[in-house]
């Protein structure tokens, strides 16, 4: 895909038709807020948690229309001509608040929200769900992997199966969650991910020997390495192994066969031959069940590819973008009229109409109020990300990890839990309660 100097088009039309129709009846102009937020969670997940901020500030703030863009809209016959001069003198004027990356959400949590004209502010929507749709999910289920592995260490390695620029915001989102490295050199690059690898199958089929395979990569990287022991047969790549590289070697990593066996049988085979310090990596379609199932092998860490990167089969957040309060322009008296909560009615897709203040307890109860006030004891949990037009510093993508930490860590044992259950949170009703 060519490069856009713009994020503007990564847009779907329908925004445009909307924003067309606005214009020409002059409801451009009129205030409005909407609220992004998941229905529900994925089937059997017991809390969710927020990635992509870090990515979706620059993004905004390359969104704008030049005449190329302009152009392309007036030739796919998206916008009108009163449209496209809108557009010329178009930019973002409103705020945004969310919650911090790395925070745990709930059904109806709302995470972002956008304060400012309704034309300004639908047209961000596409950008903002594609962003927090796909990091959050891939956070979501790598902070499952994360509780399964128990303290043991976590790479994330699933770039060859998904979009390559995907590949990057899944390894960040992972890392966030608590992985401990990735195999993705431009998410290192771009975001500070510890980067990790060693060698694949063909690195040994492409010598004559394993032995010889072996003997290469110790000369080139010494014994603080990994040898992948499983291309023939396991026992006698873990003897080679040790026979080349000495009792000293780092550790095997076992890609094939019945895991939780293996790694028994890998560590007293280690063991007998006096590296005992030697640990044992596994990989092979693992997901946070696999990884749970394994909780008692001696496994020192774990590599997942696919189910991480493609969000352990909820490659979504079902994140959804709604106008929640609008004003109906200038009154008669010249000033601008209140805002009204607006909400949908639809079956299975209702939502809460007006502003909301999202305000949790130190014990994890979450409270909404739509007249701005916060309970006692309660802390706002939104952060300023944009203010009158102006996008503010967010957390780094390391400050999120740490985020992310906390968040788990605060998790009671049910919400933990990997086996499927229902959304956890505590919640109570409190006087301007938008529940």
């Amino acid at each position: 895909m060519a490069q856009m100097a713009s994020t503007a088009l990564l847009t779907d039309m329908y925004e445009f038709t909307m924003l067309s129709a606005m214009v020409e009846d002059g409801t451009v102009h009129h205030q409005a807020v909407f609220e992004a937020f998941a229905r529900r969670l994925p089937e059997g997940r017991r809390f969710g948690l927020v990635a992509g901020l870090g990515r979706l500030v620059p993004l905004l703030e390359d969104f704008r229309f030049g005449e190329e863009e302009i152009g392309f809209l007036l030739s796919a016959s998206a916008i009108t001509e009163a449209t496209a001069d809108y557009l010329r003198q178009w930019r973002f004027t409103g705020s945004i608040t969310a919650l911090p990356e790395g925070s745990l959400y709930w059904p109806g949590t709302p995470l972002l929200t956008v304060r400012g004209n309704v034309g300004e502010c639908m047209l961000l929507e596409t950008l903002i769900l594609s962003v927090l749709n796909h990091d959050s999910a891939i956070a979501s289920a790598a902070a499952r992997m994360v509780i399964a592995a128990n303290g043991r260490p976590l790479i994330e390695m699933g770039s060859r199966r998904v979009h390559e620029e995907a590949a990057v915001a899944a390894a960040r989102a992972a890392w966030i969650a608590g992985f401990a490295s990735t195999s993705n050199l431009a998410a290192g690059h771009l975001h500070g991910v510890p980067v990790a690898g060693t060698a694949a199958h063909a690195a040994t089929l492409a010598r004559p020997t394993e032995r010889e395979a072996f003997a290469a990569q110790i000369a080139s990287y010494g014994t603080a390495t990994t040898l992948l022991v499983d291309t023939y047969d396991i026992p006698t790549g873990i003897r080679t192994a040790i026979e080349v590289a000495g009792p000293e070697l780092a550790a095997i990593r076992i890609d094939s066969g019945d895991l939780l066996v293996m790694a028994g049988e890998a560590r007293a085979l280690l063991d007998e031959l006096g590296a005992t310090g030697t640990k044992i990596t596994v990989t092979s379609d693992l997901d946070e069940y696999v990884i749970e199932h394994l909780a008692g092998a001696p496994i020192d860490g774990y590599g997942v590819g696919t189910r991480v990167a493609t969000g352990s089969d909820h490659p979504t957040a079902g994140m959804v973008y709604k106008l929640v309060a609008v004003n109906d322009g200038i009154g008669e008296d010249g000033a601008p009229t209140p805002l009204r909560p607006v909400a949908k009615a639809s079956a299975d897709k209702a939502s809460v109409g007006g502003s909301k203040t999202v305000s949790r307890f130190p014990d994890g109860r979450e409270v909404w109020t739509l007249d701005g006030s916060v309970p006692p004891g309660a802390v706002p949990v939104h952060i300023d990300v944009a203010r009158d037009g102006a996008f503010l510093p967010v957390a780094s993508a390391a400050e999120a990890r740490e985020e992310a930490a906390r968040s788990l860590e605060s998790l009671p044992a049910q919400a933990r839990r990997i086996s499927s259950g229902t959304a956890f949170r505590i919640s109570e009703k409190h006087e301007g309660d938008a529940r």
